[in-house]
């Protein structure tokens, strides 16, 4: 089972989601069942922000002085049959911004999904990396969404 603890840091984002923890729950039941994770004992943080604590984050922990759509902070801390994997920072407005063209559930969708894909091992530093990456972000994403 994979399982996040969301921490809303901003008010905008209960606009768009009534409760994002059970939201991303549910999302999290789903992908556990699905045949890549179904062996999954997961857990994670997510906090849902805004421009100015993602570009402190953003400067703090990467020295780039701007703001980000996602970050994420893996560790790997076993307890008991659970394996935390770490922490995701959301940005609201890049989101509701992207979800102009498309829409709010899709594109945080998008963030949460690549920042998780981040704590578990996988990058996008090389090229034939940011395939392997951006293939299985459509995976997942089409268990929620009609992508193409």
């Amino acid at each position: 089972m994979i399982k996040a603890n969301v921490i809303s840091g901003h008010v905008n984002w209960i606009k768009n989601i009534k409760n994002p923890n059970d939201y991303l729950n549910k999302r999290l039941q789903i992908l556990s069942k699905a045949p890549f994770f179904k062996r999954k004992n997961h857990e994670f943080s997510v906090l849902l922000t805004n421009n100015k604590k993602m570009r402190n984050l953003n400067f703090k922990f990467r020295k780039i002085n701007k703001t980000t759509d996602v970050l994420s902070f893996p560790s790997r801390i076993k307890s008991k049959s659970i394996l935390y994997v770490g922490d995701i920072a959301i940005c609201y407005e890049i989101i509701k911004i992207r979800s102009k063209k498309t829409n709010f559930f899709l594109e945080f969708d998008k963030m949460w999904i690549h920042g998780y894909l981040h704590l578990i091992g996988y990058d996008h530093k090389r090229l034939d990396d940011f395939n392997k990456m951006f293939r299985k972000e459509k995976l997942i994403l089409k268990y929620f969404h009609k992508v193409n």
